[in-house]
């Protein structure tokens, strides 16, 4: 059986979307309890440096930014301006995989 790339996109594109909702709504709900409990900047940063399950959440909603990202761009460049093929692929994966660097690198200085 042959493998095919539209549909494995397709199904990343969908799981990445449901782990993006739910990790937007864990975020808003932390944010608006954070800040309505009067909770300042540093005592934010103080409970999130070290704590393992921020980081792992945190790196999780990243790589699905990234990816959930790339892979729609992909699709609306194919769609609209016939941007297709290997190196156009490549250079998408390139940018999600560096918008997800430039979320980890976010998440790795709250842990820090």
């Amino acid at each position: 059986m042959k493998s095919n790339p539209g549909v494995h996109l397709w199904v990343v594109q969908r799981v990445t979307a449901m782990l993006l909702g739910i990790a937007v709504v864990v975020h808003l709900v932390t944010i608006v309890t954070a800040v309505r409990g009067g909770l300042s900047a540093r005592e934010i940063l103080e409970r999130t440096q070290g704590n393992e399950a921020w980081l792992l959440f945190y790196v999780v909603f990243a790589l699905a930014a990234g990816l959930h990202g790339a892979i729609g761009l992909r699709n609306i460049a194919a769609e609209t301006i016939g941007l297709r093929g290997r190196g156009a692929d490549l250079a998408w994966l390139a940018a999600g995989l560096l918008t997800a660097g430039f979320g980890i690198r976010a998440a790795i200085g709250l842990y820090a």
